[in-house]
This record gives structure tokens, sequence and C-alpha cells, in this order.
């Protein structure tokens, strides 16, 4: 049975306007040697300059592999929930239904996308961003709809998700930070005590 197997990296740690951090180049190179032993066949990252500078990194420890452009995998917010609660609240304060709608259909084209089987066995590497990583996730766990809240995941950290048909989805990894030395682990996220 030919299995869809999704490698899901976070863009490595960015500045403020966007670009890669010389942290973030780092970050980038290890994930890409350490896919490197994989049949990787396509390397598909976010529009946004980012996501694109850190896949083209991956993909140079890639020899052959197209690195591509998918819009799918932008930046967004891809479900508010009717009732965030107190925690969420400030996060969602000012959110148009307009915005809420179109992040929806973003997320339901993701899903459409890439979570789900292919007719030959193939290695897809997305490198996206925090929300669509655990939108995916949430997704393959079969999980409510506003449990992508909370699902963080770290710069260059590595998610990885199977897809078989009549099958639910497997999810191999998350957040895997292994190919990163402590001090660039952690990126990504607030303060706060790390294991």
């Amino acid at each position: 049975m030919p299995t869809r197997h999704i490698h899901l990296v976070r863009h490595g740690a960015a500045d403020a306007f966007g670009e890669l951090t010389e942290v973030g180049r780092r970050q980038s190179e290890l994930v890409g040697r350490r896919l490197a032993a994989l049949p990787v066949d396509a390397v598909w990252h976010s529009p946004l300059p980012r996501a694109e500078r850190c896949a083209r990194i991956i993909g140079a420890f890639l020899p052959g592999t197209t690195v591509r452009e998918a819009a799918e995998l932008v930046d967004h917010v891809p479900h508010v929930p009717a009732d965030p609660g107190p925690a969420w609240a400030a996060f969602f304060d000012g959110y148009e239904a307009e915005e809420a709608a179109a992040g929806e259909r973003l997320a339901a084209a993701l899903v459409a996308r890439f979570a789900r089987p292919a007719e030959t066995e193939t290695h897809e590497v997305l490198v996206t961003h925090a929300y669509p990583v655990a939108w995916l996730l949430r997704h393959a766990l079969d999980a409510p709809p506003a449990r992508w809240l909370g699902l963080s995941c770290g710069n260059a950290a590595l998610t990885a998700i199977e897809y078989r048909d009549g099958l639910p989805p497997t999810v191999l990894l998350y957040n895997d930070m292994g190919h990163l030395p402590a001090e660039l682990r952690w990126t990504g996220f607030g303060p706060g005590a790390r294991p």
C-alpha cells in the first residue's frame, strides 16, 4: 500500500522583518542534514521569505529534489473558535468574520492538497509556519477544530505524518528537535522552562 510521508518543518528562526537569522540558517542546515537520509521527492514551501529561504537551504542537502512554492502553506489562522475562552480571547479580539472565513478556506485547501494518501510512495517536505503545522497535526489526530490552539512547534522542528488509503493518518513525530544542539532548540516559543 503506497504511503505518503509528509515531513513538516517550521522555518528557522527569523528576524522582525521575516528574514532568517544566522541561527535560522544554521537550524535550516541541520534539518536539511537530517532529512538527507530520506528519499525526498519534493520540498514545498510557504510563499513567505523565511520559509522559502529555509526550504532552499534544506533543498541543498537533497540533490535532484525540486523546491517549489505552495500557497496553502502560508502563515494563517486556520480556525477561529466561537468561544475561545479567556486564555485566547485577546488573541482573537478584533478578528473579522471575513478574515476567519478566509483562514478556514485556506486551511481546507491545505488539508485537501497535503493531508491525503498519494497514488505512489512519496516523501514530501513542507516548510511552513507554526499554525499550519498545528492544523495538520490536529487534522491527523481527528481532534476538534479549536484544538489547533496550543499545539506549538519550535523553529526547524520536525513533525512527520503518514497517509495511507483506508487508514487514519499516523503521527510519527511532533516538534522533534533532536537534530538541533541545545542552544538552537526552543526558538519560536515564549519564555519558560523547557525540558
